[in-house]
C-alpha cells in the first residue's frame, strides 16, 4: 500500500491526500498518520488542497490522526480545505476540533 505525499514545514509533517478520501482510501491515510506519530512525529498537518471529496471514513481518519497525535502530546491540523472537505466539516461540527488554516505553512504559526 503505497502512502500520500508528505513534507516537512518545520518542526510539522505534511501529508497530502489527493482525490476522494472515503472508504477505499481512508484507511491509508488512517495508517499513514498512526505511523508517523509511532516514529516520533506528533506535529500533523493534514493538507486537503488536493481533496475532491470526504465522507465519513475519512472524517474517522482525520479523527484517528487526531487522537493519537494528541496522545503523543503534539496535534493534528488541516490546511487549506476544499469547498466540499469545509462544507463537511461544518455539517458535522468537526470544524470545532479539527483546527482548519489556510495553508500547511501557517498550521503551526505561533505555537
Amino acid at each position: 500500500m503505497s502512502h500520500y505525499e508528505t513534507r516537512q514545514v518545520g518542526t510539522s509533517t505534511v501529508v497530502q491526500p489527493t482525490g476522494r478520501l472515503n472508504m477505499v482510501a481512508a484507511p491509508r491515510l488512517r495508517e499513514q498518520l498512526r505511523g508517523l506519530v509511532e516514529n516520533g512525529s506528533s506535529r500533523l498537518v493534514v493538507d486537503l488542497s488536493r481533496t475532491d471529496f470526504i465522507d465519513s471514513s475519512g472524517l474517522g481518519a482525520l479523527v484517528s490522526g487526531l487522537k493519537a497525535a494528541r496522545q503523543a502530546g503534539g496535534d493534528l491540523r488541516i490546511a487549506a480545505p476544499t469547498a466540499q472537505v469545509q462544507s463537511v466539516l461544518a455539517l458535522t461540527r468537526l470544524d470545532r476540533v479539527l483546527t482548519t488554516h489556510d495553508s500547511a505553512d501557517a498550521a503551526f504559526d505561533g505555537d
